[in-house]
């Protein structure tokens, strides 16, 4: 689609900058949320960059979602002249303080009921849990069978007559 080449430049710098781009699938809508292209142009450039496998597309209720390859990345630095030190936000790693890790606490501030609980896990004493647990547990003594729905019988076999 000829398109003037600012609104390709646009979309091509506003897909690098975060390595996606999302559009709604509206063709008529005037200008596409991030840039201030007509959408029309934004999906049509992405429909481009797709066919020459440069980005991933998914389509999920009424809007594009476009991801960068490895391709996209290289191809996009080539025609925006940018220097392979400059990469998408996806690809930059974030910066994780330590402080916002939550501490393991030491064992002798948990609370006193903790004891129970260890006692509930080891189970009662001179019991095997994992005799009594699992297949081949219960015996066919165990099991009964208190009639069901319908009286026990199928819904196709008529019911029996008190003649």
């Amino acid at each position: 689609m000829l398109m003037p080449k600012k609104n390709r430049v646009a979309i091509y710098e506003a897909l690098f900058k975060d390595g996606v781009l999302v559009a709604k699938k509206d063709l008529c809508m005037d200008k596409h949320a991030e840039t201030e292209v007509p959408n029309l142009h934004v999906v049509k450039a992405m429909m481009s960059l797709k066919s020459r496998g440069y980005v991933k597309e998914q389509f999920a209720w009424r809007h594009y979602y476009w991801y960068l390859t490895n391709e996209g990345i290289q191809y996009l630095r080539d025609f925006l002249h940018l220097p392979p030190e400059i990469v998408p936000s996806t690809l930059k790693r974030q910066a994780r303080p330590e402080t916002a890790r939550p501490r393991a606490r030491d064992m002798q501030s948990r609370p006193q009921g903790a004891g129970d609980r260890d006692a509930y896990r080891r189970g009662a004493p001179g019991s095997d849990k994992k005799a009594d647990s699992g297949a081949g547990a219960t015996t066919a003594q165990d099991i009964q069978f208190r009639g069901g729905f319908g009286g026990g019988f199928g819904r196709g076999k008529p019911a029996a007559s008190d003649e």
